[in-house]
């Protein structure tokens, strides 16, 4: 994927096109949500130089850049119709799912990586013209 990542600390939010190459991407925007996504980066924009995002405001525990994330989603969820999430919700249904993908693959691929295995890819299948 390209694009940009938003994150918040206690300097405030911050945007950047590399650094996150070993973040999971988790897809929150739906097949059928082309508008939406074609709305999303102003959104976001508008949504990050909010007073609430300030760096004072930052609090480690309690006002970080999971409550930023979660803050934004919970917004578009409200604007379309849809009840907010709370962090449990949110990490029990977006969050634990990818990271557990993400860890057998990781386990796996530590695995294969320490084995005599070769992994020959599968030809292409033919296109009927």
């Amino acid at each position: 994927f390209a694009g940009v990542v938003y994150s918040y600390d206690q300097e405030g939010v911050h945007r950047a096109d590399r650094g996150w190459e070993q973040c999971i991407s988790i897809p929150l925007v739906q097949p059928g949500m082309a508008e939406l996504l074609q709305q999303w980066d102003h959104l976001l924009e508008e949504f990050a130089v909010e007073e609430a995002w300030l760096p004072h405001r930052y609090e480690e525990q309690q006002h970080n850049c999971y409550t930023f994330a979660l803050a934004f989603i919970n917004r578009i969820r409200l604007a379309r119709g849809q009840g907010a999430l709370s962090k449990g919700q949110f990490t029990e249904r977006f969050l634990i799912p990818h990271t557990r993908e993400a860890s057998r693959y990781l386990t796996l691929h530590q695995e294969l990586a320490h084995s005599d295995v070769y992994i020959v890819p599968l030809p292409e299948p033919e296109q009927d013209s």
